[in-house]
């Protein structure tokens, strides 16, 4: 691992730093091969239910590409595995959390979009600006299940900021808390999903996202075979059991 990204467990969840305060914490080589790194080791790690994404300092949680570095090497065309995208490039079962500090702009939008939840500070401000740079944001269809059509397009043609509390009405932000309260948020969010059954978080993660790509009949059909093995584990009778007994449940993911 990287020092510019840091990587600690508390308890089964993981706290993913992007560590460039200094640069914004924009993405360099270094960034992008930890948090590939990253990423494997927490899928890998069976005792690890949630990861939180965040950033160093408090100016920026990622302001996108270093374009200094861009510019020096001359890059054009991007490959597809360029930069480590949850969900497209890179595989991660288990639930995420974006905890977005001061500036998420363009690649640092990317990184609080790939996650599954996002809680900001309310410092936060988000903005896809590659129209300003004559870059492209081949990585935002996806943007397109989150917040409706106009206010993508004002986004990309612009290239406006917006705050953390617009984010949050348009519904690319779960929740907004002041600066001081960001990671006790994350974390406790995290927190109620270790909670939950872990085979019934990851089966739900994988409807919601198998849903935005198919029609209401076909989605359906998909989240009983989702669920399937879910409903024929131990855990699925622990849960019921654990009511009866009036106790708190043992989970095994099995």
């Amino acid at each position: 691992m990287s020092d510019e990204i840091l990587y600690e467990k508390q308890d089964r969840v993981v706290v993913v730093t992007i560590n460039r305060p200094e640069r914004r914490n924009a993405i360099n080589h270094a960034v992008r091969e930890g948090l590939h790194d990253a990423w494997r080791r927490f899928e890998r790690d069976e005792d690890a239910r949630v990861a939180i994404l965040t950033g160093a300092g408090e100016r920026a949680f990622c302001a996108g590409m270093d374009l200094v570095q861009m510019s020096q090497e001359k890059l054009g065309s991007l490959p597809r595995d360029f930069l480590p995208i949850l969900g497209d490039n890179v595989s991660v079962t288990k639930p995420v959390i974006a905890a977005v500090n001061g500036a998420a702009y363009a690649g640092g939008w990317l990184f609080a979009q790939m996650c599954d939840l996002c809680v900001a500070s309310e410092n936060a401000t988000f903005a896809i600006t590659e129209v300003k740079v004559g870059r492209g944001m081949v990585w935002a269809p996806p943007l397109i299940h989150m917040i409706p059509q106009r206010v993508m397009l004002e986004l990309l043609l612009t290239g406006r900021s917006i705050s953390a509390q617009r984010a949050y009405e348009i519904g690319f932000v779960n929740q907004v808390v002041p600066p001081g309260q960001l990671m006790s948020a994350a974390m406790q969010l995290a927190r109620e999903i270790v909670d939950g059954a872990p085979l019934t978080a990851a089966a739900a993660k994988e409807m919601v996202y198998l849903s935005t790509e198919m029609g209401r009949t076909a989605a359906l059909r998909a989240a009983y075979h989702v669920f399937e093995p879910v409903l024929a584990s131990e855990d699925a009778q622990e849960g019921p059991a654990a009511f009866r007994e009036k106790r708190k449940p043992v989970w095994r993911g099995r």
